[in-house]
């Protein structure tokens, strides 16, 4: 079923006239004029759509919190700061679909009575930049962005922001500081910025992907859309896959479909048919899982109950060539490198980690470097000020429970002949 891709292998995607002939910007006018803001909101409700960025909060409770302060301005934020190692599915969205994200976002604001919207691009996507820029300008002439929408009353306009490639920013609160001109680190919660966001005012912070679900549902219908998938977990899910499969690329299936089912019947299964070893569900800052875990179904509810998240979707599959120690110090020095060293425990703790990892790979590792690391890494997932700094250890701690003798025979001098995710590039 697609949802989500339905437009990306239309002649032109990005265009409008592409999005217009496919039930693009049907769902906005019918809002309008046929229902109110809380109709909006309730169907949102129905649908049980869950934030596809990472945390999997209910974006209708999110709305339903930001419509009830009355305080205005309120502002829409597009969160597609994708920065998580193995994620590139909103950059599929934004470069062939970008209409059905700007009509998402005109939609939500609608619905909570936002003015103001933004979208906080990753630097590194310049070319989505301007395919948003370009289609917010068509939005503009055809009068379904800007003032007067549709001569409704309503208005909304949308500015593209572009971040400077901070890995933290991706977390909303740190983005919301970065739009604002400060230094991209993340506040204390509560508040939340829901009602206390952008310029301290009520704030929604949606994914690309989560916002780009919404004109479907408001066409179709929120019990439509939560029939889909599981109960729990509603929808379709875009999955980025890569690593050492033979068909890497992004994916779009129902919630709950098994890894074994994404990786061995959707991405062709392994390469050069080795055998499957591990994978990372949801990106680096993800608990890995192993051979014994292929059955785990792909939503929230069922790889928090395996002791591993789904994140962003992001799905690094390694198979047994992969040395898990090297693997795990290559994702510990990208999160040392990307932490904003606002709290102690992320900041200091990581640069430990990887000295010990350093230590380790280096032949000069003691058996009481797995004690330290695990004392580290729990104080750094229980003390860190945000969520990326509890799930930047994830990798050492599932790797050291799961590949338990690879790190033992690093100290016992028996480095196994195995490669790393950079290798796998």
């Amino acid at each position: 079923m697609k949802i989500l891709t339905r437009n990306i292998d239309r002649p032109n995607p990005a265009h409008i006239d592409s999005y217009l002939v496919n039930e693009g910007y049907v769902a906005l006018p019918r809002a309008l004029n046929e229902m109110g803001p809380e109709d909006v909101l309730e169907e949102v409700k129905l649908s049980r759509l869950r934030g596809r960025g990472g945390a999997g909060f209910p974006a209708g409770m999110k709305w339903d919190f930001a419509s009830r302060d009355r305080r205005s301005p309120k502002f829409i934020i597009c969160n597609a700061d994708e920065g998580e190692p193995g994620t590139f599915k909103d950059r599929v969205l934004i470069e062939n679909d970008p209409h059905a994200i700007l009509e998402g976002m005109a939609l939500a604001a609608y619905a909570v009575g936002a003015e103001y919207g933004f979208i906080y691009i990753r630097g590194e996507y310049p070319f989505g930049a301007r395919v948003l820029e370009r289609a917010i300008k068509e939005a503009e002439e055809r009068s379904f962005l800007g003032e007067n929408i549709l001569n409704s009353g309503f208005n909304f306009t949308i500015t593209v922001h572009r971040g400077a490639g901070a890995y933290v920013c991706g977390e909303e609160t740190a983005l919301i500081e970065s739009l604002e001109g400060k230094r991209g680190q993340s506040r204390i919660r509560p508040p939340f910025p829901v009602n206390v966001g952008y310029s301290d005012l009520p704030t929604v912070v949606n994914n690309v992907e989560t916002l780009a679900s919404i004109p479907q549902i408001l066409l179709r219908g929120g019990d439509w859309y939560a029939g889909i998938g599981t109960p729990e977990c509603p929808g379709t899910k875009l999955f980025s896959v890569s690593g050492h499969v033979v068909n890497p690329g992004v994916y779009e299936l129902p919630m709950g479909v098994t890894l074994r089912e994404l990786v061995f019947e959707h991405a062709g299964g392994m390469r050069d048919n080795r055998s499957f070893k591990a994978a990372f569900p949801g990106g680096a800052s993800s608990a890995c899982l192993d051979e014994s875990q292929l059955d785990v179904k792909l939503d929230f509810n069922a790889l928090a109950a395996a002791g591993s998240m789904l994140g962003s979707g992001a799905v690094m599959v390694l198979d047994d060539t992969a040395d898990m120690v090297k693997v795990t110090h290559v994702l510990i020095k990208f999160f040392e490198h990307e932490s904003c060293g606002k709290c102690t425990p992320c900041r200091e703790g990581l640069f430990w980690v990887r000295r010990i990892f350093d230590r380790i790979l280096e032949g000069r590792g003691a058996m009481a470097d797995l004690d330290l690391l695990s004392d580290i890494c729990e104080s750094i997932r229980t003390t860190s000020f945000c969520g990326l700094g509890e799930a930047s250890v994830s990798c050492v701690t599932s790797t050291m429970e799961k590949f338990r003798d690879e790190y033992l025979g690093y100290l016992k001098g028996e480095e196994p002949d195995g490669g790393t995710l950079e290798e796998s590039a």
